[in-house]
């Protein structure tokens, strides 16, 4: 130790609990605060002794694969039990029989805490192996998440412990795997140094190999700057258990480059006397070392800290809390996942995030703030952690639960967020209690996917309680049907003759378009969709469509609108004479060909006749020598008949501009009526009370008189004359 400076202490940022693990006992203690059930964890939980003998004393039991066909026989027999699969994950097949146990029986829950970062790696195993493919993983083969991870393996899979290993391998397979797509990952605690290491020896095998870099970032900045720090330090103490794959190796980083490392279970295995020399001393952690073992080794070391030696003398004027009790506390620090409290008592109290509140957007920070007080409910104490685990949900849910009673007896609507689908329905966190939703009351079809709720907001009515047993059961459905009945009646109440909505198309009819309107369906007649004839509303709608309609006729008897769609803007007769006028040349396109002349289309919408004596300048026996369907021409407005909606047309007249063209020539005889394969089919008629008006039909004035006739100097010689079976009936 250098004479006169002080000593220093600096704990690894990254040092304790990863996310994975974090995560997987946030879960179990989750489980444990809820009661009323047994607690298995398959396999240790994670590498710490201090945390495991915690969990033994709180009753978790540590089952292997073996003991689950007792588990679920109890489970059959009326026990409840809760299997947690820790952040190493579990073998594939184990797995699925959870699953499937699951979901045969009611009382049995599986909860696989699988860490996100090693899932990951088992899919990548799942899809880059088979047939002439090799999967490779870098990592220990007897660590558990290598087991689970080479379970996902279909095919070829091999596990080397380090480069070296892989190396000398590859010299004595190299031909052999020559041809196969080779895969290569890592174990996600693998060492960053022999990780790099292998890519230069896997390429040696094989030029193109797929590489997927699966060390867990957090395990990779954790050994960064476990490596930095010890770089600068006299010595290093690694806080974890020595079965611990992550904690291994970050001992054996740190060693390489500081020689005084020492590798500690906790704070009882800390020779404090022989590390109090060094000026500078570094503390870090595996991924499953709690923080509180972490602090209470940071704690015997610090010069700046008060002797813990000397609080706990002091213990009999400090009081004692116990799981169960309701305390106060005062808030003393905020994290972005937890806060700690001062209780009062030699225990640190921590509240995680998720015993504060079930909204993950939640920023603790704005909250709370330091030296706000409020009660908490004790889950658990740890007189060697030091840390009393903290819920304020808990609190927070007794006093709530009286309100949701009366909103039972009220029929108050409540609003809370959709947590998890599980069998038969949703569980609904309101006002910080947990609610059941059944599956038919979700609003969702049946066999439909009910996760999709998952995290979205609802409004709720309570259907039933059961005060006994804290029990409550809610419905979605029946709010949305309420809502959906006082919009009706609001709507009706207001609705008139020549209102405008806007609305999507919710179904077609063969005569018709059912729209939205707001809570109610309103009818576009096929009648009302279009100026021109169609066949059915599809030709201009589709499911799904949002069109502007007006209200034409409102029935609040029978409960029903009948809405319009085409407005006098879109008419194309409106159209026409904004374009055209009698005199104006147009081109035409050829629609259909008759006996006695054309028609061609104007602007789309509007027909046009060119009689046959206006096709040409000579004499022709039918139009279809000159024109056929489909032909664009250049054509004459010869006449425009606004009450009766017909145009006369002439090519004749562009060809000689002198020729006299009369009347009779122009008027459409009886048989330019649209041809009888162009009318509606008969089903597809309005109904009776929905039919056009008798005086929207064409009348019998329209047809050409006998005076109409061409002039005699133009009419053909008598044997030229069409025989009477010709003639248009």
């Amino acid at each position: 130790m250098t004479p006169g400076a002080t000593p220093s202490v600096t704990v690894a940022k990254h040092a304790g609990f990863c996310f994975g693990v974090r995560r997987a006992t946030d879960a179990l203690e989750r489980e444990l605060a809820e009661g009323g059930r047994t607690v298995c964890t398959l396999g240790r939980l994670i590498h710490n002794d201090v945390y495991n003998a915690s969990l033994d004393a709180r009753g978790v039991r540590c089952v292997c694969a073996e003991d689950l066909d007792a588990i679920f026989a109890e489970c059959e027999r009326g026990a409840a039990y809760t299997v947690v699969v820790r952040a190493h994950g579990e073998d594939d097949g184990v797995i699925c029989r959870m699953k499937d146990a699951a979901e045969r029986l009611e009382s049995f829950r599986f909860l696989d805490c699988t860490c996100p970062y090693v899932d990951k790696v088992r899919r990548i195993a799942r899809e880059n192996s088979g047939e002439r493919r090799l999967f490779i993983l870098l990592g220990a083969a007897d660590h558990p998440e290598v087991r689970g991870i080479m379970s996902c393996v279909r095919g070829e899979g091999l596990v080397f412990a380090d480069s070296a290993e892989l190396e000398a391998w590859i010299g004595e397979n190299r031909e052999k795997y020559r041809d196969f797509s080779v895969c290569l990952a890592a174990q996600t605690t693998q060492k960053l140094s022999e990780w790099k290491k292998s890519l230069k020896n896997i390429e040696k095998l094989y030029t193109k190999p797929i590489i997927f870099d699966t060390i867990c970032n957090v395990t990779a900045e954790r050994q960064t700057e476990a490596k930095t720090l010890a770089s600068g330090s006299d010595a290093v103490i690694v806080i974890g258990s020595r079965s611990s794959s992550n904690t291994a190796k970050l001992y054996e980083v740190c060693r390489s480059v500081c020689e005084r490392t020492y590798l500690v279970g906790d704070a009882g295995e800390l020779d404090a006397a022989s590390i109090a020399p060094f000026n500078k001393l570094s503390i870090t952690a595996g991924a499953s070392t709690p923080i509180s073992v972490i602090r209470e080794v940071e704690r015997k070391m610090s010069e700046n800290i008060e002797n813990f030696e000397e609080l706990l003398e002091q213990h009999d004027s400090v009081k004692t809390i116990k799981s169960g009790d309701v305390v106060t506390g005062i808030v003393s620090s905020i994290f972005p996942n937890e806060i700690h409290m001062d209780l009062g008592t030699k225990a640190t109290g921590v509240v995680t995030k998720e015993q504060i509140t079930d909204d993950p957007n939640a920023k603790l920070d704005e909250m709370f703030k330091i030296g706000d007080e409020f009660d908490v409910f004790v889950i658990k104490v740890s007189d060697i952690d030091g840390i009393a685990t903290l819920s304020k949900k808990r609190v927070d849910s007794d006093k709530n639960w009286k309100d949701i009673a009366a909103a039972y007896e009220s029929g108050e609507i409540l609003e809370g967020r959709i947590m998890e689908a599980v069998k038969g329905g949703v569980i609904i966190s309101v006002k910080e209690n947990r609610v059941f939703i059944p599956a038919s009351q979700t609003g969702i079809p049946r066999d439909g996917d009910l996760s999709a709720l998952v995290g979205t907001t609802q409004r709720i009515k309570i259907i039933e309680v059961r005060a006994d047993r804290r029990r409550a059961y809610g419905s979605i459905r029946v709010v949305a049907r309420e809502e959906r009945k006082a919009k009706e009646k609001a709507f009706w109440e207001t609705v008139e003759e020549g209102m405008i909505f806007e609305g999507p198309v919710k179904s077609l009819t063969s005569y018709g378009a059912f729209v939205d309107l707001g809570g109610v369906d309103g009818m576009v007649h096929m009648s009302e969709l279009s100026w021109t004839r169609i066949k059915h509303p599809s030709e201009v709608v589709k499911v799904g469509d949002v069109i502007k309609v007006f209200v034409k006729a409102v029935d609040r008897e029978r409960g029903r609108i009948s809405l319009g769609y085409k407005t006098e803007d879109t008419d194309p007769w409106v159209i026409l004479n904004s374009k055209y006028a009698t005199g104006d040349v147009a081109n035409v396109k050829i629609v259909s060909l008759m006996p006695f002349g054309a028609f061609a289309e104007v602007v789309p919408g509007v027909d046009g006749l060119i009689h046959i004596s206006q096709i040409t300048d000579h004499k022709i026996e039918k139009p279809g020598d000159v024109l056929e369907v489909g032909q664009v021409v250049t054509a004459k407005i010869t006449a425009i008949d606004q009450e009766n909606r017909k145009i006369s047309l002439s090519i004749r007249a562009l060809m000689d501009p002198t020729v006299d063209l009369a009347p009779a020539e122009e008027a459409a005889p009886a048989e330019e009526a649209a041809p009888a394969e162009e009318a509606a089919p008969v089903e597809e008629a309005a109904p009776v009370e929905e039919a056009a008006p008798v005086e929207d039909a064409a009348p019998a004035e329209d047809a050409a008189p006998a005076e109409d006739a061409a002039p005699a100097e133009d009419a053909a010689p008598a044997e030229d004359a069409a025989p009477a079976e010709e003639a248009a009936k």
